[in-house]
């Protein structure tokens, strides 16, 4: 006879890792902004500007603006630490100064 599934536990596993990955898509986000320098801004300034993009229904300027945000991240790729110094266990490297997640698991 086959061993029943836990049905509670892998949902609870799901759970943690939707939380995690949750957690990792804000920590980027953050991250994000900091890159790009619009930590500059004011809150009221960055979700004025994010609304403007969100609203644009422009397939030309969403096209430069990707296009734009493409180059911004292979710019920044030519100018990453060599491989060595580089973070392969393929969590997002913590800016300095940064906290850790206090609950966050091993990446999965």
């Amino acid at each position: 006879m086959r061993k029943p599934r836990d049905f509670d536990g892998e949902l609870k596993a799901l759970q943690d890792k939707a939380r995690d990955l949750k957690s990792r898509k804000v920590q980027q986000l953050g991250e994000l902004v900091i890159a790009t320098g619009a930590d500059n801004l004011s809150a009221d300034e960055l979700a004025g500007a994010l609304i403007v993009l969100t609203d644009a229904k422009d397939a030309g300027k969403r096209e430069a603006w990707a296009r734009r945000g493409a180059a911004f991240f292979q710019s920044r790729s030519r100018r990453t630490a060599p491989a060595t110094e580089r973070n392969t266990d393929g969590a997002p490297a913590q800016p300095s100064g940064a906290q850790p997640a206090s609950n966050r698991k091993g990446a999965t």
